[in-house]
């Protein structure tokens, strides 16, 4: 049974943190770390990047199909990169959806990446999160379609792997409203347990196992935070900071950013997944002014999404 309503909200979540993480884009240097200890707001406006151009093809699919259809997605996805390229797109992000808005078969592109490997970044999972809450409560279409999502642009069984991860944590955080929330070694072990074996589903489990006591930057240090622009570098820690805050986005979203890395991208998996829970009425109004707006073709037709 879907839910378009947590999809929205997961949505928003996603939207929030790649502006928000985004804006921390500068080096990690000794003021930026001040200013990040004192919860000093980066300077407005806060644009958001390819996490959420993807994500708002990836939710428009589904609000007009319901599922993913592969062939479709593709061509969807290469059309808004012709739209509008500069969004911030890894290097063979560019090459894949060119070729495909070119008119090349998207299955040929992309198992064709990286010596017939596929791409294993991260982009798939970046994205998800929407699609995950789209599918709450209902695990096992939340893990093909999220699969097949993947695959237009990601042929790699990692990132398969990562994107299936953070649907599958996003669609248990949004059949939890209203519930206390998991421990977040129990919420971690629950997502890994719908993981294909990886080495994103060999860091969730070593996530799982830190005590309460670990801090972002251990947690950062051993699980990596999207340095390396890969899905088994950037899933497991941005699941460890979302489940440690499922009921609070914006603590989320500031630890999420204290791990650097690449914080525009592991701040939109947290927010998404987090979102999808808790909708995001508890942003505050100057995170919400400082944001681009999202798209209304993306099929969003609210502004905030409740407080549920």
């Amino acid at each position: 049974m879907s839910s378009p309503h947590h999809a929205h909200a997961s949505l928003d979540g996603l939207v929030t943190g790649d502006a928000f993480g985004d804006g921390w884009f500068t080096r990690s240097d000794e003021s930026a770390e001040e200013l990040l200890t004192a919860r000093e707001l980066r300077p407005a406006p806060w644009s958001w990047t390819d996490d959420s151009a993807m994500a708002f093809v990836l939710f428009a699919h589904l609000v007009a199909h319901g599922e993913v259809q592969p062939d479709a997605l593709a061509r969807e996805f290469a059309a808004e990169y012709h739209r509008d390229p500069s969004r911030g797109y890894g290097p063979s992000m560019h090459s894949i959806l060119r070729r495909i808005g070119g008119g090349e078969d998207w299955q040929a592109v992309t198992t064709g990446q990286f010596g017939g490997q596929g791409s294993y970044g991260n982009g798939a999972a970046m994205r998800v999160a929407p699609l995950g809450a789209w599918f709450r409560g209902d695990l096992v279409a939340a893990t093909e379609q999220a699969r097949l999502s993947a695959l237009t642009t990601h042929a790699h069984p990692e990132a398969v792997a990562g994107a299936v991860a953070v649907a599958v944590a996003a669609a248990i955080a949004a059949a939890g409203e209203g519930q206390q929330a998991a421990p977040r070694a129990e919420f971690l072990r629950e997502v890994a347990s719908h993981v294909p074996e990886s080495d994103v589903r060999s860091g969730l489990l070593v996530a799982a196992n830190f005590s309460e006591r670990t801090s972002v930057r251990h947690a950062a240090s051993v699980l990596g935070s999207g340095t390396l622009i890969s899905a088994p570098d950037t899933v497991p820690f941005a699941l460890w900071s979302a489940a440690g805050q499922l009921d609070d986005l914006p603590e989320a979203l500031w630890q999420t950013v204290a791990g650097w890395g690449d914080r525009d991208t592991t701040c939109a998996i947290v927010g998404g997944v987090v979102a999808a829970r808790t909708g995001t009425g508890g942003i505050p109004a100057a995170w919400r002014e400082a944001c681009e707006a999202i798209p209304a073709w993306s099929g969003w037709a609210g502004q905030v999404s409740p407080s549920r």
